[in-house]
C-alpha cells in the first residue's frame, strides 16, 4: 500500500524516541513532526537525514484504515497499547 494523500497520521500520532532533524528528542505522541509539510507529506521523504524509525515504517491497509481518521484512531490505540 502507498501512503494516503493529504494524511500524515503516521508523523503525528506516535511517540519517535530517536532524534530527528530540529527535533534532537525526538518527539511526543500526538505532537506532529516539524518536517510535516501544510499538504500533510514528510518533508524529509528521500532523504538521507530522514529518521531509520520513518524509513522503516509501511503503510497497510490493516493500519491505516480506508481514511486518515482511521489511521489516526488505529496509530493512536497502537502507541497506548505500546506505551
Amino acid at each position: 500500500m502507498h501512503c494516503r494523500s493529504g494524511c500524515g497520521a503516521c508523523c503525528v500520532a506516535p511517540s519517535i524516541s530517536s532524534p530527528l532533524p530540529g527535533m534532537p528528542h525526538g518527539k511526543p505522541a500526538g505532537v506532529p513532526c516539524i518536517h510535516l509539510t501544510v499538504d500533510y507529506r514528510c518533508g524529509l521523504f528521500g532523504q538521507p537525514e530522514r529518521p531509520a524509525v520513518c524509513v522503516q515504517f509501511q503503510a497497510t491497509a490493516s493500519l491505516c484504515g480506508t481514511s486518515r481518521r482511521e489511521a489516526f484512531d488505529r496509530l493512536q490505540q497502537l502507541e497506548a497499547a505500546t506505551a
